[in-house]
């Protein structure tokens, strides 16, 4: 009996799980013909949309373009209109200059000639004839005198480019005739006076300038003789200091235009022993300093002078370089004093003196002196 009851309530599930599935597949098969039906319709809908879309565009385009059109005829419009605005204020500025200036005219007129402009016009306007010229009327008398058959010369029109032209011509006869100087003579006198002062002074302006082309001339020569003297000592010098700093090295000193001792350059020659090299920028630091050193030795020796003070120049040398150095400090000190600042504890074992600088335990520097003969004695 439960086997019975298991399988009528199985076939019941099934029966129910078929009616189920029945009525979905109806749903479903419903669902699908609402939505091929819905998606007819939202495509006609699409296509009505899109064709009214389009209309609205092209409206909307037709319409862009009659408005720009309607904006540059706007635009042209707005520029004419203040083109003849423009042109009407010139022409007002024109009309009121106009007007200033045949007002400054008729008063000229008034204050010059002292006639109305009226009168002035009624007598000598465009519309009245030019009278013959007075050198025209004396041409006639004097051609009539002589009996020849001439007529008498008659007034003509008024053109004004011709009556311009013969009162630029006069302005200019008038300039050329200039006006009469009274004091033309003392003027003369009083610039040949000025000329005769200058002249002197010129004079004399060239001789002070030749003596000084000849006391430029001294000096020149007195420069070259004791650049010259003072060159070639302190080449000799050179090069003997640079063989004791450098033994078995050549060291000289070059002049780039022998020709022109006020003119020339130096040059510096330097050879290491075991290096071909003569130019200063391959030498190494050391090198260099020590090349320094000897031109300045080598200075020192050719123009002696009782007092040296050198600030750390063996600072970039190494102890065998640094011995070499020494032994040039021994040579100078027996002609000189030398003052060395230096960190460098060979140097301090050959001087004479030292002076230096000690902080206490209080934090007070104190500068501090020994006399060192004292001590190796």
């Amino acid at each position: 009996r439960r086997a019975a009851n298991a399988e009528r309530e199985s076939r019941a599930r099934a029966a129910r799980a078929a009616a189920a599935r029945k009525r979905g597949a109806e749903v479903a098969e419903m669902v699908t013909e609402l939505g091929d039906t819905l998606a007819e319709r939202l495509d006609s809908v699409t296509a009505d949309a899109a064709t009214f879309r389009d209309r609205i565009v092209a409206a909307r385009d037709e319409t862009a373009t009659r408005l720009a059109a309607k904006r540059k005829d706007l635009g042209d419009a707005e520029s004419a209109v203040n083109k003849l605005a423009d042109s009407a204020h010139r022409d007002e500025v024109a009309r009121a200059q106009l007007e200033v200036k045949v007002q400054e005219l008729e008063q000229g007129v008034l204050e010059r000639l002292g006639i109305e402009p009226e009168a002035l016009l009624a007598e000598y306007g465009p519309e009245v004839e030019i009278p013959p010229s007075p050198l025209e009327i004396s041409e006639f008398e004097d051609a009539r005198e002589r009996g020849e058959d001439v007529t008498r010369p008659q007034g003509m029109p008024y053109v004004r480019s011709e009556q311009e032209a013969r009162r630029k011509r006069a302005e200019k006869d008038l300039a050329t005739l200039g006006k009469v100087n009274p004091l033309a003579l003392e003027e003369y006198a009083a610039l040949e006076e000025r000329h005769s002062f200058l002249a002197a002074q010129l004079d004399d302006v060239k001789k002070a300038r030749n003596d000084l082309e000849g006391v430029i001339d001294d000096v020149d020569s007195r420069i070259e003789q004791i650049f010259t003297e003072a060159y070639f000592d302190v080449e000799r010098e050179f090069e003997q200091v640079f063989q004791v700093l450098f033994p078995g090295g050549e060291g000289r000193l070059v002049l780039t235009d022998p020709d022109d001792m006020l003119a020339t350059g130096i040059d510096v020659e330097a050879r290491p022993p075991g290096k071909k090299v003569k130019r200063l920028s391959l030498l190494s630091g050391g090198e260099k300093s020590l090349t320094a050193v000897a031109m300045l030795v080598a200075i020192f020796k050719a123009r002696p002078s009782p007092f040296y003070v050198m600030d750390e120049v063996e600072a970039a040398l190494d102890d065998t370089n640094l011995r070499r150095l020494i032994s040039l400090f021994e040579q100078l000190r027996e002609t000189s004093q030398l003052v060395v600042i230096t960190h460098q504890k060979p140097t301090m074992d050959v001087a004479d003196v030292l002076y230096g600088v000690s902080m206490q335990g209080d934090g007070i520097s104190k500068v501090i002196s020994q006399r060192m003969t004292s001590l190796r004695s």
